[in-house]
């Protein structure tokens, strides 16, 4: 069984910054790949960025150049450092863990609230 727990969602500002964090644990296959979805009211959950064991990344453009992930295999953790938020930001971030052969791993959410 893997568990995601996500944190650091809250309330800021346009401009402002926010570090989401998401801590994995269970039994997880060592090349995976951990990512940040979000979903806002009335929209599909979307891609916000990935990054693979080996420290490979890809974003969402609308968050490139703001959002930057990282990661640290040996505490199975993912982070997501986001900078000059905007209000379409707004949404429920989700943390995912997936590998081959497995079904896909999500956190609960967290809330993320920009206002303008």
């Amino acid at each position: 069984q893997v568990q995601l727990v996500e944190s650091g969602g809250g309330l800021v500002q346009a401009g402002g910054s926010l570090r989401l964090s998401c801590a994995a644990s269970g039994t997880i296959f060592s090349r995976n790949v951990m990512g940040w979805y979000r979903q806002a009211p009335g929209k599909q959950r979307e891609l916000v960025a990935r990054i693979t064991s080996g420290g490979s990344t890809n974003y969402a453009d609308s968050v490139k150049g703001r959002f930057t992930i990282s990661r640290d295999n040996a505490k199975n953790t993912v982070h997501l450092q986001m900078n000059s938020l905007k209000s379409e930001d707004t949404a429920v971030y989700y943390c995912n863990v997936d590998w081959v052969g497995a079904r896909g791993y999500w956190g609960q959410g967290t809330q993320v609230t920009v206002s303008s």
